[in-house]
């Protein structure tokens, strides 16, 4: 993969602490930094995965009911003539 220069400037004790952890780590500062980025990013990719999985967990039987979906085979499915339809009134193609 190619790879483009980053130039970015930080304090002397910040630069210091790069070099050190790289140093420990047995990479380069580069590489080091490059590291932080991506375990960033990746956990801020996960964060999302997991509330979004979270929100669908948490609303799983609003989605059922409403689309007409099963939920799951340990959930059963509500009777149609059990589905609460008043929160549609009064939107558009709704009585």
């Amino acid at each position: 993969m190619a790879k483009t220069q980053l130039n970015v400037r930080v304090d002397e004790a910040t630069a210091e602490a790069a070099r050190e952890r790289a140093l420990q780590r047995g990479v380069s500062v580069n590489r080091y930094i490059e590291e932080l980025v991506l375990k960033d990013a990746g956990e801020v990719g996960q964060t999302f995965v997991e509330a979004a999985a979270d929100f669908m967990k948490q609303y799983e039987r609003v989605f059922a009911e409403e689309f007409g979906l099963d939920p799951g085979p340990d959930r059963p499915r509500p009777a149609p003539e059990h589905r609460d339809t008043h929160h549609r009134e009064g939107l558009p193609g709704t009585t």
